[in-house]
This record gives structure tokens, sequence and C-alpha cells, in this order.
């Protein structure tokens, strides 16, 4: 199931610059709500408080082949009394897009969230009409639960959100 292209690790002093970039990046933000602009202070200030937060594991995923930083990965609001959290990806360089990448990080970021944290539902939310997306999640098991219309305004438009959510497999009821 899991190529080994990439691998999950922590995120690294010098992974700052690109993570600033892509935060600055409008298309890119578009893609997961509206577009703020963050200052390299502000940024840096986040940046120096991952790992510290009890309640949120951050991920890089890089390639296995030069260890080249192509995204990150989130896993928040993680609430060990109800076993659930929420998680977020983002392929950074349009150009590692659409290599699998995606789907194996979230993989490994599922069997993290089952045979680490103890969770039992991981939820997420995707903004406006993002096909790739969706169709990345439904790979990995997530199943559409419900959507919010009109809930966000990005790019100049309202748009609906998706709300999604994957099951740990032992826990998923009989249909």
């Amino acid at each position: 199931m899991l190529n080994n292209k990439i691998f999950l690790g922590p995120l690294l002093a010098e992974d700052a610059a690109p993570m600033f970039e892509w935060a600055n990046d409008v298309s890119l933000a578009h893609l997961n709500g509206p577009y703020r602009p963050i200052s390299w202070v502000d940024h840096a200030n986040a940046f120096s408080q991952v790992g510290k937060d009890p309640s949120k594991v951050v991920f890089s995923i890089r390639r296995t082949s030069d260890r080249r930083l192509v995204g990150y990965l989130q896993i928040v609001n993680i609430h060990p009394a109800f076993r659930s959290a929420d998680i977020g990806i983002l392929i950074g360089d349009e150009r590692e897009r659409g290599k699998g990448y995606g789907t194996e990080a979230m993989r490994r970021a599922l069997a993290f969230c089952w045979n680490e944290l103890n969770l039992i539902r991981v939820a997420l939310l995707v903004f406006g009409d993002n096909p790739h997306a969706v169709a990345l999640y439904r790979k990995v098991g997530f199943e559409h639960e419900g959507t919010l219309r009109q809930a966000a305004y990005v790019n100049g438009r309202h748009v609906d959100i998706t709300l999604m959510a994957a099951l740990r497999p032992e826990f998923v009821p009989p249909r």
C-alpha cells in the first residue's frame, strides 16, 4: 500500500523559509481558505512553537530520494478523551503535486493516528471545489459527512465547506 516515495519526520530549522513562501502564496492559500499575508516575524514566532502544543503534531513530508521538503501535515485538535482529531495536509510546490506524495503521507498519518495516538476518528475540512483533494481523501478512507453551504469566503466568492472523516478500521460500524 505504501510506496516509500516519502517519509514523515520533524520540521527542521531550514524548513521555515519554504513554509513562509507557501504561507504567502495566494493560489496555494486559496486551496485551504482565504488568503491573509503573514509577516516573517509572525511566521517565525509560530514556527518556533511547533512541538510545544500537546494537542497538535506537525510532520514534514520529505522525498526519500533526496530528503527534500515537499510539504507538511498537521494533526490538530487532538482530544484524548474523545479519541479524535482534525488533520490537514499541504504539498507546497505545485510541481510536486500529483505524484502520490499526499496519498502516501495521509496513509502514514492515519496509521500514526490509530497506532500512536490511539484515535478512533480523524476529520478534515475541504474548502470549495477541490476535487483532487476529495479524491485523495476518499482513496485513503475518508467519507463525506456533510456540507456547510456557502460557509467560507475565498477568492472573492462564497464557497461550500465539505466535512469528511475517517474512522479507525476496527471501529467502523457494519453497514
